[in-house]
């Protein structure tokens, strides 16, 4: 792939092995298109959510694309009383993101990261590449090198 964007420099200079995709021209929009389109277990392809809690600090978490985030679960997760999603909105300006290109990596501020535990049951997670079309799958391991993260079962299936 000729793209590279932030987050795989910040993996370059961290020395940090990954391969790269690219869906785009797909039509895929959400996460569970985007997996069928790169041909990979939507388990394993991870979608980037942005919360904001009662106290007014935010939090990303990061789950499989065929599940939802479960804001008690989170909030419980973070030792928050309530968690809501941050409005699409507002995500830009936080993180230097758009909406379906959040990636943990490379967010103007760091936040706390909680990735879901079914993370560990793969040697390597699929994720935003920070930019709409693009993807990076990382040792899980070495997604910890370049961000503090911590498990925790924060979701359920999707209705």
């Amino acid at each position: 792939m000729e793209t590279k964007t932030n987050v795989m420099r910040i993996l370059d200079a961290h020395r940090v092995p990954y391969k790269s995709y690219s869906y785009v021209g797909t039509g895929a929009i959400n996460g569970g298109e985007v997996a069928a389109a790169l041909g990979q277990n939507p388990a394993q392809v991870f979608k980037t959510l942005v919360t904001v809690a009662r106290s007014g600090r935010n939090y990303v978490f990061m789950l499989p694309v065929c599940m939802e985030l479960d804001l008690k679960r989170a909030a419980t997760a973070v030792g928050e009383k309530s968690i809501d999603m941050l409005k699409s909105r507002e995500l830009l300006g936080l993180t230097g993101y758009v909406h379906g290109g959040c990636s943990p990596i490379g967010m103007k501020k760091f936040f706390t990261t909680v990735i879901d535990s079914s993370a560990q049951n793969f040697d390597t997670i699929i994720f935003s590449a920070g930019r709409i079309g693009y993807q990076v799958q990382v040792a899980v391991s070495d997604l910890a090198k370049i961000i503090s993260v911590s498990f925790a079962d924060v979701c359920v299936p999707q209705n």
